[in-house]
């Protein structure tokens, strides 16, 4: 276990934590997000490694402000995996803005997908984390390189965070994959 702090008197972020499993769960259920993205590739279907045309990113991903950046690093030593990263803002915002990043296959699914599964989350998130764990699956196993694959991840996708709908996912894929049997019907 790690303290984050030896400043027990400042109340106002609660400096002194300890790192426990079910901190991090209730951490994450509040403050992170398991994702997929899915990036048009340059060359299409002819371009090796693609052949759909489409590469599928995975990420679980924590943010906080600058002020509270130090938990990000207390997650990326519990976990052992991943990496914090520092988004400078040119907004209205007087911070910047820290995520801890995971996005390697095998961190996801030899670290932070095991832990997860051991100590599941109590909120709605549970769910898109069951969908984004099926997802990593797929990829391991390479399906996201086949119609069939990619139209489940698809599936899977239109049902995690902010729900997009179907007809979105067949606009992305429509003229770029045009030969994936189901993906109109």
């Amino acid at each position: 276990m790690r303290v984050l702090s030896d400043n027990p008197s400042g109340a106002d972020d609660q400096q002194e934590r300890l790192i426990s499993s079910d901190w991090v769960v209730g951490f994450v259920d509040g403050e992170g997000c398991f994702s997929l993205s899915l990036v048009k590739q340059a060359g299409g279907a002819s371009r090796v490694g693609y052949k759909l045309g489409w590469q599928v990113n995975p990420r679980f991903a924590v943010t906080q402000g600058a002020r509270s950046a130090d938990v990000l690093h207390a997650l990326r030593d519990f976990f052992g995996v991943g990496r914090v990263h520092r988004n400078r803002r040119h907004d209205n915002h007087k911070e910047d803005l820290y995520r801890y990043d995971v996005s390697r296959l095998i961190e996801l699914s030899h670290v932070i997908i095991p832990f997860f599964e051991r100590n599941p989350l109590r909120t709605a998130k549970q769910s898109d984390f069951l969908a984004f764990s099926s997802c990593v699956q797929l990829l391991e196993r390479r399906q996201h390189l086949h119609p069939e694959g990619l139209i489940r991840i698809l599936e899977l996708l239109q049902t995690m965070n902010h729900k997009k709908p179907r007809t979105e996912l067949i606009r992305i894929l429509r003229g770029h994959t045009p030969d994936i049997p189901g993906l109109l019907g």
